[in-house]
């Protein structure tokens, strides 16, 4: 059992993500009509902060964009939303804006830049910064059918803020979707759980040119079209350290590392037992990473419910957020106000070996989070100028 306090002090305990559901139904949703799924929905939220703000301290902040559509390989008709991509980039500028220039937006961004051979109708409307502190994480400022152009605010310094602005091929390396299903009241499980399952496996499975085979004694391995027009094959997790490590560049081209986020542990497993869902979700992704409830429930007592003086800008935000009132949500993986950003970043980046052990790798098997970041970095580092031109 664990602690959690609220902002009046009054300390509260909870066993599991679920009962840690109902203390915020409780305490923060009691506005609401459905305050338990009011509460779930926000846990889901925070399952994507968490995520987020891990890729962004593991400093693949300038490759990283949000809420983007991929297309299938081969089959460029169908795209998906995935919650996060990384992809191939080059830094364009580093512009510099004061406080006097909030808000800060795209138009006034790409002024700052030599903008021949932009299409004007491509720019974007929103705000990286604006006037009431509100941050847009990754912020698109241009796109057209190569590239986009997205800026990233940097820390605050001579009265004001630096801003990368970096041009991202529009066909990403890697991809990251979140998934957590919690559980009505009354019932087992939630009844849409195995439909989110299938829905994740689905786009895991048809993005990337790495395709999988289900032997007939169960293994799985890895298909590939190579540059010369052959098939390669061999077992799939062997394929995909050979595509990772590879200079080949057309084994990279249209290659996308899958990686897949659940949350809640009462609703994934049975026991020692995986549950259908997630051995489904296992078998698709080339990555599953499981958020633990410690690890959620440790974040929610950090910085929601009984935050230290440096991180109450966060429970601030949340709060804010969550009124029952109209109004736009300042807490969320693309909107957040900079003070909870810059305080999510300090807690991040001071936590971050106690953060990296909220995950369990369910698959690959026998892997560590640690491997994970050796794939990234590998990735990231690629000559994606000469893959890709």
């Amino acid at each position: 059992m664990h602690s959690l306090e609220r902002a009046n002090g009054e300390t509260m305990s909870y066993d599991s993500v679920d009962a840690l559901q109902k203390t915020l139904a409780k305490n923060i949703f009691h506005y609401s009509q459905d305050s338990k799924k009011a509460a779930g929905r926000a846990l889901g939220t925070l399952v994507e902060i968490i995520s987020f703000y891990l890729l962004k301290s593991w400093g693949y902040e300038t490759s990283l964009a949000l809420e983007r559509r991929i297309p299938e390989y081969a089959n460029a008709e169908l795209t998906h939303n995935v919650e996060f991509t990384l992809h191939p980039t080059r830094n364009i500028a580093v512009v510099h804006f004061s406080e006097d220039d909030l808000p800060i937006t795209a138009k006034k961004i790409m002024s700052e830049i030599d903008v021949s051979g932009y299409i004007s109708d491509n720019l974007k409307s929103n705000q990286l910064l604006s006037a009431k502190r509100v941050l847009r994480n990754s912020c698109t400022i241009y796109e057209d059918d190569a590239k986009a152009l997205v800026a990233y605010l940097g820390e605050r310094e001579r009265g004001g803020w630096n801003i990368s602005i970096e041009s991202l091929s529009l066909n990403p390396f890697a991809m990251f979707e979140c998934k957590r299903v919690g559980v009505e009241e009354g019932a087992s499980k939630g009844p849409q759980t195995i439909e989110k399952a299938k829905q994740g496996a689905y786009v895991a499975g048809v993005v990337s040119s790495l395709q999988k085979l289900r032997m007939p004694n169960g293994s799985i391995y890895g298909a590939m079209l190579q540059g010369n027009g052959s098939l390669h094959l061999e077992p799939y997790e062997d394929l995909l350290d050979t595509v990772i490590n590879s200079q080949d560049l057309s084994l990279l081209k249209d290659f996308i590392l899958t990686v897949g986020i659940v949350s809640n542990h009462g609703n994934w497993f049975k026991s020692a037992d995986q549950n259908k869902e997630l051995k489904v979700l296992a078998q698709a992704y080339d990555w599953l990473l499981f958020l633990t409830d410690e690890g959620l429930a440790k974040f929610v007592e950090d910085m929601l419910l009984s935050p230290k003086k440096e991180f109450r800008n966060v429970q601030a935000a949340f709060l804010e957020s969550y009124t029952g009132a109209k109004g736009q949500n300042i807490f969320t993986k693309v909107r957040v106000s900079l003070a909870a950003d810059r305080s999510m970043q300090e807690y991040f980046g001071s936590h971050i070996s106690e953060i990296e052990n909220w995950f369990n790798v369910i698959s690959p098997a026998n892997q560590g989070l640690d491997k994970l970041r050796i794939n990234l970095d590998s990735l990231v580092a690629k000559n994606w100028k000469e893959v890709l031109k």
